[in-house]
């Protein structure tokens, strides 16, 4: 066979194949629809953190390539994403504007079919969850290099009805974007902390420009768009978004530039067999006190994945702690951990159990 024979064959069963897949997503989308209907009827929630965890981590498993695991995780994220959307449009607020990496986030999490609202303050996103404007809120709780997210943590004090029901970890890469050459650039525009993430490569090579903060990524390559001997520090999809190309790739200084984001309910998630649970305590201000609470996790081997103080203003200066460990709410010794805190600790309050999530590619 010719050449040209042995294309046309190879296209054929191609086509062949995208008509079979077609009607296994058109089969896999009416039973979701009959999920939909049974969960209508039995007050099920249309999104479920542990069930699509679940759903993502068999097709990985069973997985013998050749298609790489990103490429297997966007395509099953959509068509999840377009299953649920058949039950119920979810509404997912997030710190704007759009291409910021909240709204990226956020899709990764939701996939396209979903109804976005960008509001302009962690609060806000808060404010949404509470009021049932959205269903769900997305918002920055840790980076790997500048640490917490000062806002998230005062929101969680201020609003207890608000539980984490996911997590999202993000592979954050910054990349300097312009339409100018790089030694032409005079200012460089971007978020305060993707300017501090980047700070060594920003000063190596382009040492005469000025930095200067903006409320974020996307605002900065908007401001770009249409200034002269500038350029942002901001993803890729914002340059693509605004007409702007990538001068250099991957310009943070710790190429392992980690955001941690909550996603954020009304209620948490139920049990996989692999979570968190997070949680705010309170201790008396005497000698011992925390390291009493760090021993009721000991004693009872739950292993801590995140600890953090914080500053409660209506306590007169004292201190808040937000804690994550292994383990689900409905697990035995959780329970038993969690009731032994409330005996020795001034204030306690759940702030939910999820899945534990694996990094993502920004």
């Amino acid at each position: 066979m010719s050449t040209a024979g042995n294309l046309k064959q190879l296209r054929g069963q191609i086509d062949k194949l995208d008509l079979e897949i077609l009607q296994s997503l058109s089969k896999r989308a009416g039973i979701a629809a009959q999920i939909g209907k049974v969960k209508s009827e039995t007050g099920g929630e249309v999104f479920s953190a542990a069930r699509e965890e679940e759903v993502l981590a068999n097709i990985l498993k069973a997985s013998k390539g050749p298609l790489p695991e990103v490429t297997l995780k966007a395509i099953f994220r959509e068509l999840i994403s377009g299953s649920r959307a058949i039950q119920s449009i979810q509404r997912v607020a997030f710190l704007g504007p759009e291409y910021s990496y909240s709204h990226l986030a956020a899709i990764e999490r939701f996939g396209q079919s979903s109804e976005y609202s960008h509001v302009g303050s962690i609060q806000a996103v808060f404010d949404e969850v509470a009021r049932k404007h959205s269903n769900f809120g997305v918002v920055p709780l840790e980076n790997s290099t500048d640490g917490r997210i000062a806002d998230t943590l005062d929101c969680f004090i201020r609003n207890p009805t608000v539980k984490i029901c996911s997590e999202i970890r993000m592979r954050v890469h910054h990349h300097l974007l312009a339409n100018c050459q790089p030694s032409e650039i005079r200012r460089v525009y971007s978020k305060a902390q993707a300017l501090s993430q980047c700070r060594q490569w920003l000063s190596k090579n382009l040492p005469n420009a000025s930095m200067h903060p903006v409320n974020s990524t996307a605002d900065a390559a908007r401001l770009v768009q249409t200034e002269p001997f500038a350029a942002a520090v901001a993803s890729r999809q914002a340059g693509v978004r605004y007409g702007l190309k990538t001068i250099f790739a991957a310009i943070e200084d710790h190429p392992e530039n980690e955001t941690r984001f909550a996603v954020i309910a009304l209620q948490d998630s139920t049990r996989t067999g692999h979570d968190k649970t997070a949680l705010i305590f309170q201790v008396s201000h005497t000698p011992g006190a925390l390291a009493d609470v760090l021993n009721v996790f000991k004693s009872n081997k739950i292993n801590l994945t995140w600890i953090e103080s914080f500053p409660y203003r209506e306590a007169k200066g004292e201190y808040v702690f937000f804690v994550d460990f292994e383990g689900h709410r409905d697990d035995p010794k959780v329970k038993k951990t969690v009731k032994h805190l409330e005996e020795i600790c001034d204030a306690v309050t759940p702030l939910g159990s999820y899945p534990i999530s694996a990094t993502s590619e920004e």
